[in-house]
């Protein structure tokens, strides 16, 4: 037996440009993305086994722990490509980052999963290995692996690092609203756009240590605030705040908000800050 505990940060959206519609329907992005200290948590343990058994627990009641999970999908496609083919693969997952909010939290965990087993099995896979998976689970796992901050490309499953900005973040929810990237890119296609450039302006002025707050955006965000009234009071009463993701969450950098939410309506986490991490062991 073998074990093994690692922290999975959630991701912020500093820009999110949607460059068009690809032939295989999802669209091409560019994109600056920040790790945060918001974590989720995997205990890994692997077992002798005969044949692949998977166990999947949690703390959330807000997602399934059966194969259509990223983390047990994860788990799968890393098994197979190592050629592993006797194990029992048990894993707890302590869920911290709000699901379907524009965090990535599933993605991370997937690539959490991953980072887990490769060192379990004494690093069996290559880094080109890993990201290959990365990139055929979903659009975000190659940067949930690396963290820091990035230009995301393509699906977003490309990365090219920058260098990371020290800021305090704040980020609120409302606390029942999930809004899936289908739905949020479906809403999206339905506006008039032109085509917006905030990437390319905003990573000169971080490459060069400075920052510029006006040239934050994201695309998505217009179609959402467009649905949900609730989003659209956040930038109301925050005009400096920013959907990240397909939302639903809006975030500051700041230490914490000048509104107060009522906290049965809506999850509120401050005091966080951006880093220039990615999935990490945990020692205890």
């Amino acid at each position: 037996m073998k074990e093994i505990k690692v922290q999975a940060p959630a991701k912020i959206n500093i820009t999110l440009d949607v460059i068009g519609k690809r032939e295989d329907g999802f669209h091409d992005l560019k994109s600056i993305m920040h790790a945060i200290s918001l974590y989720d948590y995997l205990t890994v343990r692997i077992d002798e086994a005969e044949g692949i058994q998977i166990e999947l627990s949690g703390t959330s009641e807000e997602i399934p722990y059966d194969n259509s999970n990223l983390v047990w999908k994860a788990a799968e496609k890393f098994l197979q490509t190592a050629g592993i083919e006797n194990a029992k693969v048990s894993v707890y997952l302590e869920k911290n980052i709000p699901v379907q909010a524009g965090m990535a939290g599933g993605s991370t965990d997937g690539a959490a999963m991953l980072y887990a087993l490769n060192r379990l099995y004494d690093n069996v896979l290559s880094e080109e290995q890993i990201n290959d998976i990365c990139a055929q689970l979903g659009s975000d796992l190659n940067f949930c692996l690396k963290g820091g901050c990035a230009i995301c490309t393509s699906r977003g499953e490309k990365i090219r690092p920058i260098p990371f900005l020290e800021k305090p973040v704040s980020v609120v929810k409302p606390r029942y609203l999930k809004i899936s990237a289908k739905e949020a890119f479906q809403e999206y296609d339905l506006l008039a756009h032109e085509t917006s450039n905030y990437t390319d302006k905003l990573v000169p002025f971080i490459v060069c240590g400075n920052f510029d707050e006006n040239l934050m955006h994201n695309d998505l965000e217009e179609g959402m605030r467009s649905k949900y009234p609730e989003l659209n009071n956040f930038k109301t009463s925050m005009p400096n705040s920013i959907m990240s993701g397909s939302g639903a969450i809006f975030y500051q950098f700041t230490p914490e908000f000048e509104v107060l939410f009522d906290r049965d309506e809506f999850i509120v986490f401050e005091n966080l800050k951006t880093i220039g991490d990615g999935i990490r062991e945990v020692w205890e």
